[in-house]
């Protein structure tokens, strides 16, 4: 494609909008009569063709998220537009067919396949559902995307899940969620189980499907080093919460938000010989079913002052495309105080 021609896709991309829209999302679990804020109003979108990181500690959300944008999990509040229809909304049988554009990789290849089905089963399953096509034009399809994953159809399309590695089922796995050609790939911690040689073989293996098929990703993990390496932007969330956006390269060298700060100093440096660092942050996270009140990780931040105590501070713009949601960042202006109500000026 010439110069001119991918700025005029860019264009027309830019014109239809956000593939993925999500808007005060929020995902509540109840269990003994306590109320777990899985996700409390998180707000994001991801363009055509972008791969979008989520980061954050376990026990942060993340992983809840993806699952609502999937609608595996029913948000309780919020909304998640694809293409610009609102998921949220949409009756059973709709939803059901507006889904098909958006596929899931869960984190253990293993236990999300089927024991008892043979491999060519496993990934034809989604086009017996739908019907698509003939028997034998499923049957290629599924030959396609084995090969695609870098798996011999003749050899592995007869086997059983266990029968296969690790990395070898996660293969399986990402040609399943292909074969009904989706745009849209939320990949939950896919390298997360995997040896390090071989998520380096799944990692690449992703950014060439996304190449060819010209493939969106939201691309959820809490390894720093495999997310700024795949991803174009990097959300990081904190107890249900996003605290910052920004593009890889911005995130990574200069964070705006102490908590993204304090998981870069965490990260474990490759050289053995590198001092020691002592934690950024002390503590535990707080609970998410009594969450601090204001800034949710305030309990934990140095910078903490009373206002952050008292007001809950929402994602803006410190920089171009560079979002922090906190009152003192290490990037950018402090937050500007809330306009007083008219009733206290009288």
């Amino acid at each position: 494609m010439t110069v001119t021609g991918e700025k005029d896709a860019a264009k027309e991309a830019a014109a239809q909008g956000p593939l993925l829209d999500v808007v005060d999302l929020k995902v509540d679990f109840h269990r003994g009569g306590q109320t777990v804020q899985a996700v409390a109003g998180v707000t994001f979108s991801i363009e055509r063709g972008e791969t979008l990181g989520l980061v954050g500690e376990s026990g942060c959300g993340k992983s809840t998220t993806g699952r609502a944008i999937v609608q595996v999990e029913r948000p309780t509040g919020g909304s998640v537009s694809f293409k610009g229809t609102d998921l949220t909304g949409l009756d059973r049988r709709s939803l059901r067919s507006a889904r098909t554009g958006i596929q899931m990789i869960f984190q253990d290849p293993i236990s999300s396949l089927n024991p008892r089905r043979r491999v060519r089963d496993i990934v034809a399953e989604p086009l017996d559902i739908w019907k698509r096509g003939s028997k034998g034009e499923r049957a290629q399809i599924v030959r396609e995307m084995l090969t695609a994953v870098g798996l011999d159809p003749d050899v592995a399309a007869e086997r059983y899940p266990r029968e296969f590695s690790g990395g070898q089922c996660q293969r399986i796995s990402i040609a399943r969620a292909l074969v009904l050609e989706p745009e849209l790939l939320v990949c939950d911690e896919v390298v997360s189980a995997l040896d390090v040689s071989v998520q380096a073989q799944i990692l690449n293996l992703l950014e060439d499907l996304k190449a060819r098929y010209g493939l969106t990703l939201l691309f959820i993990a809490h390894d720093l080093a495999v997310v700024k390496n795949v991803s174009d932007r990097v959300a990081v969330m904190y107890l249900g919460r996003l605290c910052e956006i920004a593009s890889a390269d911005t995130l990574y060298e200069a964070p705006a938000h102490p908590y993204t700060s304090a998981l870069m100093a965490a990260a474990v440096e490759p050289d053995p010989t590198s001092p020691v660092r002592p934690p950024a942050v002390k503590g535990e996270p707080p609970s998410p079913i009594n969450p601090p009140s204001g800034c949710r990780f305030r309990t934990r931040c140095p910078r903490a002052e009373a206002r952050c105590a008292e007001e809950v501070p929402e994602l803006r713009e410190v920089a171009p495309r560079h979002l922090v949601a906190c009152h003192f960042p290490l990037v950018g202006p402090t937050a500007p105080a809330p306009a007083e109500s008219p009733a206290a000026t009288a």
